[in-house]
């Protein structure tokens, strides 16, 4: 009764094409982003910005990125954390070594130098596919962490490796605090959600689809694979290596390549499996679970050892995670292959036909 589209008329294409075409959905974006932006700094502590909110915010960003070329183009990536260190090292040598370096135009000139690696790391796309395409990206993992470590250079010629920011701004304006951090997270994220959103409307992200459904008959139809393929990996490498520099300057402000391990690439492979492929609600879906699921067990499962009697350390909390990752990751291949994205659109079409849902 409350979902319902029946007297919204669209008098024009320009009204027929919009994101959100139904009412009740803009509504609740306008919503989302009020709570986002005015609800939760008046309400949010401390802990909850530094250890959920933010990291959530930059990981969602990452894994719309990573949507954008797996999902969307259907190339299988593992290199999703070899951008993010290439994006996050790029803008702190702009940073530190051009004086009077924006903290903003480093960020993005970090998901320039991430376009360019992801560019030719992508070139191999052009003839391979599936598992053999995976490894060849996860060769960039493993060159960008060699590089990383070995290269002085890169790290401003730090003996142990470990580069650090400070006195970051953004248009005068001090990004320190909690607070501002988050703000500053959300803006950049809110931006390029709504930008992916138009992209994959357009041209451009009908030519993904298409590459991605059957690239014979894309390649058939005058789709070029080779412009296809190489923006997918451009645009998807832009937007992880913006999230690299936001989780190194904003999350971390002190890191080191281990940051961007392949562990980060297969988490960011997890969300947007468990969050939904080829969606740009799933990646926010899949974010919120990876980020949110180690902290509730941890405090759940010592909890319930001390109930029946059975103490339960972090190692153990640690093992039982990595477990229910896996096993979930599994259900959704099985069970709902558009992972919880797909959930949410079905119940979105019940309620539209409530009472007579099918």
């Amino acid at each position: 009764m409350l979902y319902r589209e029946n007297g919204q008329f669209k008098t024009s294409y320009r009204a027929d094409q919009q994101i959100f075409p139904i009412l009740q959905d803009r509504w609740a974006i306008a919503l989302l982003l009020a709570v986002a932006f005015i609800g939760v700094p008046m309400m949010a502590d401390e802990y909850l910005l530094r250890a959920i909110l933010i990291p959530f915010l930059i990981l969602s960003l990452a894994a719309l990125g990573l949507n954008v070329l797996v999902g969307y183009c259907g190339q299988i990536s593992l290199g999703a954390g070899a951008f993010m260190a290439v994006g996050a090292y790029a803008a702190y040598n702009f940073f530190v070594r051009v004086d009077g370096m924006p903290m903003l135009l480093a960020v993005l000139l970090g998901g320039v130098f991430a376009t360019l690696v992801g560019v030719v790391f992508g070139i191999p796309s052009l003839r391979i596919k599936g598992l053999y395409l995976a490894v060849a990206t996860l060769a960039a993992q493993f060159f960008v962490d060699w590089a990383f470590l070995r290269i002085n250079w890169f790290t401003n010629n730090s003996p142990s490796g470990s580069v650090s920011v400070s006195a970051l701004n953004v248009f005068g304006l001090p990004v320190v605090t909690p607070m501002q951090k988050y703000l500053f997270c959300l803006t950049v994220v809110a931006v390029f959600a709504l930008l992916v959103k138009n992209l994959v409307r357009g041209h451009i992200g009908r030519a993904w689809m298409a590459m991605r459904d059957m690239d014979v008959a894309a390649a058939v139809i005058g789709i070029r694979p080779v412009y296809a393929k190489l923006t997918a990996f451009a645009v998807s490498s832009f937007i992880i290596g913006v999230a690299g520099a936001l989780w190194a300057f904003v999350y971390l402000g002190s890191w080191e390549p281990a940051a961007f391990n392949i562990n980060r690439s297969f988490d960011l492979l997890f969300m947007i499996i468990i969050g939904g492929l080829g969606s740009v609600m799933g990646s926010f879906f899949g974010a919120a679970f990876i980020v949110m699921l180690p902290i509730l067990l941890d405090q759940l499962l010592p909890a319930l050892g001390a109930m029946v009697g059975i103490p339960i350390d972090t190692a153990t909390v640690s093992h039982i995670v990595f477990m229910i990752f896996g096993a979930l990751i599994v259900f959704f291949l099985i069970v709902e292959p558009h992972g919880l994205a797909r959930l949410w659109s079905i119940g979105k079409e019940k309620l539209r036909l409530w009472p007579f849902p099918h």
